[in-house]
């Protein structure tokens, strides 16, 4: 009955809006969250210009136009709405693109765009429909993401494979390389991953190869390169995690209240308060994980509770999807970000209430692997995209709301022989990757990187044995 008052009153709201007594932006704030909205969750369009898998998308400031990129190097610019194609062209890549997005308050004639080349690269839209395509900046090895200062449209970060990050300003041209991030060993992390906290544009994180997502401050670099150490003022990593070398983190995302949330390869997905992170040295929680895994002391088990067991006082817990085939991002929906969203290796997009953790929707997003979700910037809409060569538009547009979410009635879909990789030769490439990073090394960092090397090779074994035993698991 509760439910049915609620639909009512929305309806009335939405009759209010129809008769322009209720502004458009007014609504989305209102509504834009609405429990009953996301459980009528439907596809609204579907966008298919691409001729390779849809690596990312999103939308500008003012959510008319959505911007995509793919496996064939090009941007499309949509109006998604309509299902229009507004300017596509190449990107002037050599290699897939993993993003592209609008920088702020360029009239959106400016696209900042990373791909598997490992090069940054701006796109300038000129009078006419021509676009004209500059490198900014380089890694060695693919460069999955950006970030961008948020209100600034000069400033921006980039990471990569190589471990390092680099800061880029658009109005010198300038990529400032910041550090290589490495862990205790001296092993380069493989980065996948960069956000900024949209409350304090100093703070920044980065994930990869590793399982701790590190946190800095760009005010404390020192810009005048008297060391080009990474120096982290905070890290997060659920505690039954640490130490555990062969995980690691594809996605992470900030939400309006600072809280850090994290994807992590064959895990789980986790999102921490400002104040559970490790601080800047974890080495003694890393420590207490050892003495508890070897010891076994029922006591310092109590101490380190898992968050996977019900503890309050962990991060909170989203379960239900697969992560391990594709790097996949994860994000926030809702105008106060009420909601976690991913996609999953069994193609389908998994919405979790925030605040508890309780799945509420999962629908069929493509017929493999759904690697992308992007909200818009203040209506009830997503974009998703993933292995499949379209880009799906979800609106709340069904007439009824899904019923309550019942996982052992799930199936998974039917699978493809995948590497955790796109393709089989991106595992070659990675090897070779790591292998070069040994021979330009010193001896010690040398040594470090063929043990990360060996390990990676070991691991990608153990993972297809293991997987292929629990292929008929209830989870997606």
């Amino acid at each position: 009955m509760k439910r049915r008052c609620t639909s009512r009153r929305g309806v009335v709201e939405i009759y209010r809006r129809e008769l322009g007594d209720f502004p458009p932006r007014a609504f989305a704030y209102r509504f834009g969250a609405s429990e009953d909205l996301v459980l009528r969750f439907g596809i609204h369009r579907k966008l298919d210009k691409h001729t390779g898998c849809v690596n990312t998308v999103s939308f500008n400031a003012d959510g008319d136009i959505l911007a995509s990129g793919s496996d064939d190097t090009k941007v499309i610019l949509w109006d998604w709405d309509a299902g229009l194609v507004k300017l596509s062209f190449n990107s002037g890549h050599s290699d897939n693109v993993f993003q592209a997005l609008f920088m702020p308050y360029t009239d959106d004639r400016t696209i900042i765009t990373c791909a598997a080349d490992g090069e940054v690269r701006q796109a300038q839209v000129l009078e006419g429909g021509q676009v004209a395509t500059t490198l900014l900046a380089e890694h060695d090895g693919r460069a999955h993401k950006l970030a961008i200062e948020p209100g600034s449209p000069h400033v921006l970060y980039s990471c990569g494979e190589d471990g390092l990050v680099q800061h880029i300003d658009l109005r010198t041209k300038i990529a400032m390389k910041l550090f290589t991030c490495k862990s205790d060993n001296g092993a380069v992390i493989l980065l996948n991953t960069i956000a900024i906290d949209r409350r304090n544009p100093n703070i920044f994180a980065i994930a990869g190869s590793n399982e701790y997502a590190r946190v800095y401050d760009i005010r404390k670099y020192k810009w005048d390169g008297s060391t080009d150490r990474s120096y982290p003022t905070n890290y997060y990593c659920p505690r039954h995690l640490i130490g555990d070398k062969y995980v690691g983190i594809t996605g992470l995302a900030f939400s309006d209240q600072s809280e850090l949330l994290m994807s992590y390869n064959d895990e789980l997905i986790y999102l921490f308060s400002k104040d559970q992170g490790l601080g800047p040295n974890p080495v003694q929680e890393s420590s207490k994980s050892t003495m508890k895994a070897n010891v076994g002391d029922a006591a310092e088990s109590n101490s380190l509770p898992s968050p996977i067991d019900g503890d309050q006082t962990g991060p909170q817990v989203y379960k239900g999807h697969r992560n391990y085939e594709t790097v996949k991002g994860v994000s926030f929906f809702g105008r106060n970000c009420e909601y976690v969203t991913s996609g999953s290796d069994c193609g389908r997009i998994f919405i979790w209430r925030k605040k508890d953790g309780k799945l509420l929707r999962v629908m069929g997003g493509d017929r493999y692997v759904v690697n992308c979700i992007e909200s818009h910037p203040y209506s009830a809409v997503i974009a998703t995209s993933g292995i499949e060569k379209d880009i799906k538009i979800w609106t709340p547009n069904a007439t009824e709301p899904a019923p309550p979410v019942n996982l052992e009635e799930i199936k998974p879909n039917e699978r493809r022989s995948y590497f955790p990789f796109a393709l089989p030769e991106d595992m070659v490439a990675q090897i070779m990757m790591l292998q070069g990073m040994g021979t330009r090394s010193s001896d010690g960092d040398e040594e470090a990187a063929a043990v990360e090397l060996m390990d990676f090779v070991m691991h990608f074994n153990n993972r297809r044995s293991s997987f292929d035993e629990n292929e008929g698991s209830s989870d997606c």
